[in-house]
């Protein structure tokens, strides 16, 4: 499916992104790491958002912060949808919304709730052990919940919120911080850990519960939370990962039986925070602390755009793969950018048919 090399020329291409849209509400939020003391003058201020997921329409966005709150966006006006706004009592962990727009799901203080859009009713799926990442299948009747508390990742049945699956081990230590991903087919679930002493990918069979592989490599803990994708046909799964004892700075494609990489790697200069794939597996978009959010064309693996972007941490693409959407660790606002048309012919999208936001742009990054 993929080239063997990567193509050069391209790595000079550095350019701006300009937000067509910037969403601004959440407020900075302080934390104590463990080891601290939790008196208000050893706490540490932080900006960033983490938790940003669109609707399938692509007109709205949620978004949830370590401020205690989650928050809805229109984004054809450009604002909050403040009557939407819910207030917590702890932090957030985790957002998303189902691709049939039916399921908004948050993860808050140890609880998994589940709300049904249409009707509004929310339902308690888990309350032990804070679950810190989730993802919804893409027929969206799965609901799976990972926890770096146990170590344990679960899969419940949205309609019913019934435990269909585990909780499988993914560790015997602590795991920290873990992303994971259905298959297309939601028979597989590909499980990235972020251990206290390397890092691990896994497939786990979801039918017989059973690991079906696993790569890890001793060395350090990066310390974020990173992200996983199955390509088309659920043949391959990419995500960030490092052979050496430092941080991982590349992107990698494996072959989900054996978890073999297959062709060229994607390389950042320092930790990647995150990445996105478009759901035609055609464009990967990725972030990283050496302040670039690159564009790469993901069977060619030529790099399309290197965007000069300061601490970008969360990223996202629009259902349609036409927009970008970004935070950085310097400011609590949600940046939203029109991928340029040359990248988006380049790989054979279509142009946009629809106008752009009536917002002007409020900051260049």
């Amino acid at each position: 499916m993929t080239s063997s090399s990567t193509q050069p020329g391209a790595t000079e291409n550095r350019s701006t992104l300009t937000p067509v849209i910037t969403l601004e509400g959440h407020e900075p939020w302080k934390f104590s790491w463990p080891d601290g003391e939790h008196h208000e003058e050893h706490l540490t201020e932080y900006k960033h958002v983490s938790y940003i997921s669109y609707f399938p329409d692509g007109k709205k966005m949620i978004s949830g912060s370590r401020d205690k709150t989650i928050r809805r966006w229109d984004l054809r006006e450009g604002k909050e949808i403040k009557e939407a706004r819910e207030v917590c009592e702890y932090r957030v962990d985790a957002v998303g919304v189902s691709k049939d727009g039916r399921w908004v799901v948050t993860a808050v203080g140890g609880e998994l709730k589940v709300s049904e859009v249409k009707t509004g009713i929310v339902r308690t799926f888990h309350k032990d052990n804070w679950i810190d990442w989730i993802d919804i299948s893409a027929d969206s009747t799965l609901l799976a919940g990972a926890s770096r508390i146990d170590s344990k990742v679960r899969i419940w049945n949205l309609d019913t919120g019934e435990l269909v699956a585990g909780p499988f081990k993914i560790s015997d230590d602590y795991a920290g911080p873990t992303t994971l991903r259905f298959s297309a087919d939601s028979r597989k679930l590909a499980v990235l850990s972020n251990q206290k002493h390397c890092l691990r990918i896994q497939v786990w069979d979801i039918q017989t519960q059973k690991l079906d592989v696993q790569k890890s490599n001793p060395g350090k803990r990066g310390g974020l939370d990173l992200a996983v994708f199955w390509t088309t046909k659920n043949k391959s799964i990419v995500a960030p990962f490092t052979f050496t004892d430092d941080y991982p700075t590349t992107i990698y494609e494996f072959d989900a039986s054996t978890l073999k990489t297959v062709g060229a790697p994607f390389k950042h200069t320092s930790n990647i925070n995150s990445l996105a794939l478009s759901s035609d597996c055609t464009l990967l978009a990725s972030s990283s602390f050496d302040n670039t959010i690159k564009l790469w064309a993901f069977e060619s693996r030529q790099l399309l755009a290197s965007f000069d972007i300061k601490s970008p941490i969360t990223l996202v693409l629009s259902p349609d793969s036409r927009q970008l959407a970004y935070t950085t660790c310097d400011d609590t606002k949600i940046y939203i950018c029109n991928i340029p048309a040359n990248i988006l012919a380049s790989i054979g999208q279509p142009q946009p048919s629809v106008c752009i936001p009536r917002m002007r742009p409020s900051c260049i990054c």
